[in-house]
């Protein structure tokens, strides 16, 4: 999945709004918090995940997931673009959404025919 499939997939989420984030690259948030922001080149994401998830896909595949700051029960994640599985990098780019998106919206998306 490339940068512009990423930023497609997300656009399509309830609530979310594409930002310019802190060095320049995109951002994505909903309701004004930020779940996902794609690196300035464009390689990576880097993404919010539950700090156990975060753990064992860096255990599971090193060259794949680097770990990033955690606190609380999120961590946060850098997935390289070019060597994700694209279902497996889409299932956490929701799942980081719907660790940030308000009951309402992830309401949206599970409706049949939502999102």
């Amino acid at each position: 999945m490339d940068a512009e499939a990423v930023t497609k997939l997300l656009l399509t989420l309830p609530g979310v709004e594409e930002h310019v984030g802190w060095a320049g690259q995109p951002a994505f948030k909903v309701r004004k918090k930020g779940f996902v922001y794609l690196s300035a080149d464009e390689t990576s994401v880097m993404l919010k995940a539950l700090r156990e998830e975060q753990e064992a896909l860096v255990a599971e595949a090193p060259e794949i997931y680097t770990p990033s700051w955690a606190s609380g029960r999120f961590a946060w994640l850098e997935v390289r673009l070019a060597v994700a599985d694209e279902e497996e990098l889409a299932e956490l780019l929701v799942e980081a959404w719907r660790l940030t998106a308000p009951k309402m919206l992830i309401a949206q998306l599970d409706r049949p025919g939502g999102g």
